[in-house]
């Protein structure tokens, strides 16, 4: 059985590496993207079998997109294949639902693996994956009557939160000390209600997706 599949990655490259991994396998690929809106737009026209995406696309958010087409196909396979494996990431795959992360030093039988389990229905994620970002899920999904008032500069730094960065580079993004973003992580951690910065990128993500 064929095993169609959308690759979302920005590298040309790893595309092209992927490629030919795939070669004399039951694995194809039926598109290819480097943005985001080509992940979210490919995946209503090709319908694949899995989507592997990268966590970030062309600079923006992968993770992001991948919640939105797991919305509008749930029966997608959609596994995170990225290097960007900090907590609110991983995190915020399990909460969009994707049915795994993988690193890209995984090996060629490893992806094949994967993409062969992911197809077949399964989840590539572990117990001990499970037991660990268990508590971190348990934040309450977003009301869209209650409106959390952040100023700008918080919605910026929990933006930068969420896709990983620590408060030296979000300091050196922003142009400001590093104890300054740290007085706004601590005072936005309040406002939303979450006990610490992979909690917020996991509500962040829920919010965005309504």
């Amino acid at each position: 059985m064929s095993i169609r599949v959308l690759l979302a990655d920005d590298h040309q490259v790893v595309r092209a590496g992927l490629k030919r991994w795939f070669e004399e396998t039951e694995v194809s690929v039926v598109a290819e993207t480097a943005t985001p809106d080509g992940l979210v737009r490919l995946a209503a026209e090709c319908q694949p079998d899995v989507a592997l995406v990268e966590a970030r696309l062309s600079g923006s958010d992968g993770l992001r997109a991948m919640a939105l087409i797991k919305q509008q196909f749930p029966r997608l396979g959609a596994v995170v294949f990225s290097n960007c494996d900090a907590p609110s990431y991983t995190a915020r795959a399990l909460a969009a639902e994707a049915s795994g992360f993988l690193r890209k030093t995984a090996g060629r039988e490893e992806v094949l693996a994967a993409i062969r389990q992911v197809a077949a229905g399964e989840t590539l994620w572990n117990p001990d994956d499970m037991r660990r970002l268990h508590g971190t899920l348990t934040v309450p999904h977003p009301s869209c009557e209650i409106e959390v008032a952040l100023t700008p500069r918080e919605a910026e730094v929990l933006s930068h939160v969420a896709h990983g960065l620590t408060n030296k580079e979000i300091a050196r993004l922003l142009g400001i000390s590093s104890e300054t973003v740290k007085e706004h992580v601590q005072r936005l951690l309040r406002k939303i209600g979450v006990r610490d910065r992979t909690q917020a990128a996991v509500w962040m993500a829920r919010r965005q997706a309504g």
